[in-house]
């Protein structure tokens, strides 16, 4: 018996084994993280903050997200935050749910500090530092980018929402930023339309409703719709909304899905698509082992209408961009 754990053992990935679990004073409260960063780090590398949703922790999200090996693989460190204790002994992220109404837990200010910390104690960039998690996560997630900012650099929620009655004076004071969320229209927990009188959770927006809102504080006017290849062969297709602008670099994405409340998802890693998001807003230092994935290495050649006829300026329409590597995006314009 001995011999077959020590040989499972051997088999265990050494990124499994280099993960720190430390605490951090916030607030007068003892906080607990999970922090992993591959050997031999440059420094300057990206930070991403992955946040559980309620009832869950900083270990389980590490578990099941895939993001220490994906940090492994593209040389970055990851931090894993743990939320406080609500009545009945669950963690959460003091976001605005009912039940919650009572807490004075600032978990904004907790990631941004801890944040600055890890960039400060790690030599890790102040400019390269994104936020994903899932579900009270991803609510975490839209309360930073509406309360703060400067600390992230991009967010993706996943089967997230804003909870009014969470924010201050009830309105997201967001600045431009780009964001990705990833949500189910079958979600149970978090309705895809929302729902204006859950008197568990309390009221929260229509996914649509965040999205709009966040495309419109980013002034984006440019539509890519796509449906992603259905690899199951189950009819269980995901449906990409990318919007984006000329004007600026920001870029608000949906991926509507049709499983359920869950961070997996047919025919998408999730991890690599968040990273692929992330990865467009990096900033590379010159001493990075940094690589970006080559489909972000594309230059615009031109723009044509569905007449394959160049178009120039302002547009209204479909239009088709033909890029440097052989890719083409279709796109819906109204500048």
């Amino acid at each position: 018996m001995m011999k077959q754990i020590l040989t499972l053992f051997q088999f265990i990935p050494l990124f499994f084994l280099s993960q720190q679990y430390l605490t951090y004073t916030h607030n007068g409260i003892v906080r607990n993280y999970i922090y992993y960063e591959p050997s031999g780090l440059n420094d300057d590398a990206p930070l991403v903050f992955v946040a559980h949703g309620y009832s869950s922790s900083a270990q389980n999200i590490m578990n099941y997200s895939g993001f220490n090996y994906l940090a492994l693989q593209n040389r970055f460190a990851v931090c894993y935050p743990e939320g406080t204790s609500d009545s009945w002994g669950n963690n959460f992220w003091n976001v605005g749910y009912l039940f919650t109404s009572g807490s004075n837990i600032d978990d904004v200010d907790f990631l941004n500090s801890l944040a600055q910390e890890l960039q400060s104690t790690r030599n890790l960039s102040s400019e390269n530092t994104f936020l994903t998690g899932m579900s009270n996560g991803a609510e975490l997630c839209y309360l930073i980018a509406c309360e703060s900012s400067g600390i992230f650099k991009a967010y993706a929620p996943v089967a997230g929402t804003i909870f009014p009655n969470g924010l201050n004076n009830n309105h997201c004071n967001g600045s431009p930023t780009p964001l990705f969320e990833i949500h189910g229209i079958n979600d149970n927990v978090t309705l895809f339309q929302g729902n204006a009188n859950d008197q568990f959770w309390g009221p929260y927006l229509s996914i649509d409703s965040v999205i709009n809102y966040w495309v419109n504080i980013n002034s984006l006017n440019n539509l890519t719709i796509d449906t992603l290849p259905n690899l199951n062969n189950n009819n269980k297709y995901t449906i990409s909304y990318k919007y984006n602008s000329l004007a600026n670099n920001n870029e608000i994405w949906l991926y509507k899905h049709m499983d359920g409340h869950s961070w997996s998802v047919d025919d998408i890693n999730t991890q690599n698509e968040i990273w692929e998001f992330f990865s467009k807003y990096l900033s590379i230092p010159a001493n990075s082992d940094i690589e970006l994935n080559s489909k972000d290495k594309k230059i615009l050649i031109k723009r044509l209408n569905l007449l394959g006829q160049e178009v120039k300026g302002s547009y209204h329409g479909i239009v088709l961009y033909l890029y440097d590597n052989g890719t083409v995006e279709k796109k819906i314009i109204n500048e």
